[in-house]
């Protein structure tokens, strides 16, 4: 493969720096306008709240809602295997019972839920994730009362 010559090389920087050159003497171009475009992202952290002094069993499951909305969630308790019970603003509780037993949400102080973008969290679209990782769907909510 041949060298190029000491004659080339002053060419092809000529080459190079001209774009640049011919580029200083332009007069300001206009004003140009662009759009951006900011998309929120809201994920909520649930904290696990201390264990109550009533325990899971003196609760009575009954038909509960298909969505629950973000806004209401005042925190979790540890349910029965499979499950976690949430509770909502004003003392009402919900549980949700999960697909598959998600084992990482016992071992983590608390988990993440994204809100769709009604700001409701509904059972089959909206998982639970754990802090660990785990994706946990949510099956159904059964509403609980005292029995």
């Amino acid at each position: 493969m041949a060298r190029p010559g000491p004659n080339l090389l002053p060419a092809a920087l000529t080459m190079l720096a001209t774009p640049i050159l011919l580029g200083s003497g332009d007069p300001p171009s206009q004003v140009q306008y662009a759009q951006i475009t900011i998309r929120e992202r809201v994920i909520l952290r649930v904290p696990r709240s201390p264990m109550p002094a009533v325990t899971a069993s003196r609760w009575k499951e009954r038909k509960g809602p298909r969505c629950i909305a973000a806004q209401a969630l005042a925190g979790a308790l540890p349910g029965e295997a499979g499950s976690v019970d949430i509770v909502l603003s004003g003392g009402k509780r919900v549980r949700a019972k999960l697909a598959r037993a998600c084992r990482q949400i016992d071992y983590y102080s608390s988990f993440y839920i994204r809100p769709g973008a009604d700001g409701q969290i509904c059972a089959d679209r909206d998982p639970i994730r754990t802090r660990g990782g785990a994706v946990c769907e949510i099956e159904k909510f059964r509403a609980l009362s005292p029995r």
